[in-house]
């Protein structure tokens, strides 16, 4: 895990992200998506951290997919650093966020609150 990469603008978790070797995160100013990624333009538009930090129902972007619209619930409910701590202490255990490409053990449900059940248990 590469805590200092942290949680994309999206919810997504560049600290464990597969591509962070290559990657340095929508943060970045050399971020590949900066010129279409929704997410982060409406972010930096509104100077939020990401959209985690944005209260309208939002489905836009990447936030059209279950796991990061979990993980931006996950954060809105309980925090970035409780996010970070509960994907640090799966890794640890054995959970993969990227197991094929970027489909991993994080991609395995349908329920938001499923998803957000596994992160902070660990347990399917």
């Amino acid at each position: 895990m590469k805590r200092e990469l942290g949680i994309a603008r999206c919810g997504l978790a560049c600290c464990v992200c597969s591509k962070n070797d290559e990657c340095r995160g929508c943060r970045d100013d050399s971020c590949s998506g900066a010129a279409w990624c929704e997410n982060r333009k409406c972010s930096m538009e509104k100077d939020y951290s990401g959209c985690y930090d944005c209260r309208e129902e939002c489905s836009r972007g990447l936030l059209s997919k279950i796991k990061p619209a979990a993980f931006r619930l996950f954060i809105q409910r309980y925090g970035v650093d409780d996010l970070l701590d509960c994907l640090e202490r799966n890794e640890a255990c054995g959970v993969v966020y990227h197991r094929s490409g970027i489909v991993g053990d994080y991609d395995d449900f349908d329920d938001v609150e499923q998803i957000i059940e596994f992160i902070r248990t660990g347990k399917k």
